[in-house]
């Protein structure tokens, strides 16, 4: 959430600034709420001054033995005119608290303009793509013909937008994701969590999903309300909701593996064949907490942790710069990574969103750091996925595929997989 106070002392430019995101900021609306809250506060303030001075005038009429009560009613209606003046101006404070809520974040000033993918910068790209003497296959026609993925038992037991993994491809996933973890922890000091898959509204609002997201999510029947997680980032930043961190922890670097549930509201037709848009799939998440002063350093450094991943398995990639219109709604810069995928119509694929929520999230949350001088400020939050195995999965399938129909496993899985080389049918 945006410092109140700073858009009510900066109302232009963050309109300005949202305009780069396409989002219409209603400077007169706001400022009319505004200007109607402090009024109702200077009222409050001014019937308590009053108050307090005719109090103290009945204290000396009582204490000389003239009657008062004539003052004494004056001051009651004066009670209950300062809770009224209190009372409008929470009412006020929350109708600008609620338009904040539903606000997105200040897109960086490195960030570039547009309103859409095609706004978005290539900033770098590794390896290249593969060449075949072949036509190759999409992982879908892959995956079915080794028989390690089925999407039509997926459907009859659960729906569209599953999959079920079979043999080899499920021990391929597993495969995927100790890697992940492994490699995060082990290289980049990571600490490992495992974290419940259902949260609650507070958790959710914490990192930005509600209210703005509630038709993406999946909410579950009955009191409390609970909500499947859409990312492990979800109760990973949550883990420090209410708290103060002291300056010398930072940065706090946390990863974990966890299956993710996203309705998928709005993308009904699109990507219905294979994984690549699921309503469950798994990922590794990365967050880090720390201070706002490095926090774009740290990013950099974080989405470099999410690249090692894919160096690591020889896909190519490229990374993306997205631009002020497509990026998340907490987000303030963000990266996409891109990774190849030789056997689709569409080439490049994201696996993984690498973004700098500056202090967004940490204002919903209540998360702060205590400075070494003893001050409170409220720190930087970042996350990333390291990686989504349903984006993932799919290019080791289609960039390593065979003629003869095969898959050559990537080098830096075989060691998870028994020596493992090649899956064939």
């Amino acid at each position: 959430m945006l410092d109140l106070k700073f858009v009510r002392e900066n109302l232009a430019q963050t309109a300005a600034a949202l305009r780069r995101r396409g989002h219409d900021f209603d400077v007169a609306g706001f400022e009319a709420v505004d200007v109607q809250r402090r009024a109702a506060i200077t009222e409050a303030e001014q019937l308590k001054a009053a108050k307090n001075g005719l109090s103290r005038r009945i204290g000396e009429l009582k204490k000389s033995g003239e009657d008062a009560s004539e003052l004494m009613d004056r001051v009651r209606l004066m009670g209950d005119q300062v809770a009224a003046a209190e009372a409008r101006a929470g009412e006020l404070d929350a109708r600008l608290y609620d338009v904040l809520k539903r606000t997105p974040n200040l897109p960086h000033e490195s960030v570039p303009d547009g309103l859409g993918a095609e706004g978005n910068v290539e900033v770098r790209s590794w390896g290249s793509p593969p060449r075949f003497e072949f036509q190759p296959k999409p992982h879908w026609e892959l995956g079915e013909s080794l028989g390690i993925l089925d999407w039509a038992r997926a459907g009859k037991i659960s729906g569209a937008r599953f999959t079920v993994y079979r043999g080899l491809g499920a021990r391929l996933e597993r495969a995927l994701i100790q890697f992940m973890l492994d490699l995060q922890t082990q290289r980049h000091g990571y600490t490992e969590f495992w974290t419940p898959l259902l949260v609650n509204a507070e958790t959710m609002y914490g990192t930005g999903q509600l209210p703005k997201f509630e038709e993406d999510l999946f909410r579950l029947r009955g009191e409390p309300g609970y909500y499947l997680i859409p990312t492990a980032e979800v109760p990973l930043t949550n883990l420090h909701r209410g708290e103060v961190l002291d300056e010398a922890e930072l940065p706090l670097k946390y990863t974990a593996y966890s299956p993710c549930f996203r309705a998928e509201a709005g993308s009904y037709g699109k990507d219905t064949r294979g994984m690549v848009r699921q309503h469950q799939f798994n990922k590794v998440e990365l967050v880090k907490f720390c201070l706002p002063e490095r926090s774009f350093e740290e990013h950099e450094a974080l989405t470099r942790d999410a690249e090692a991943v894919l160096e690591a398995l020889e896909l190519p990639y490229r990374r993306m710069l997205l631009c002020a219109g497509d990026m998340g709604f907490g987000a303030a810069k963000c990266y996409d990574l891109e990774v190849h995928s030789a056997g689709q119509e569409k080439r490049w694929w994201e696996c993984s969103s690498c973004s700098n929520f500056t202090d967004f999230q940490a204002r919903r949350a209540d998360i702060k750091v205590r400075r070494r001088d003893g001050r409170k400020e409220f720190l930087h939050t970042l996350n990333g996925s390291g990686l989504a195995t349903s984006r993932v999965l799919p290019a080791i399938l289609e960039n390593n595929q065979l003629a003869d129909g095969s898959v050559a496993v990537p080098k830096a899985l075989r060691p998870y997989l028994g020596g493992l080389e090649r899956i064939g049918r």
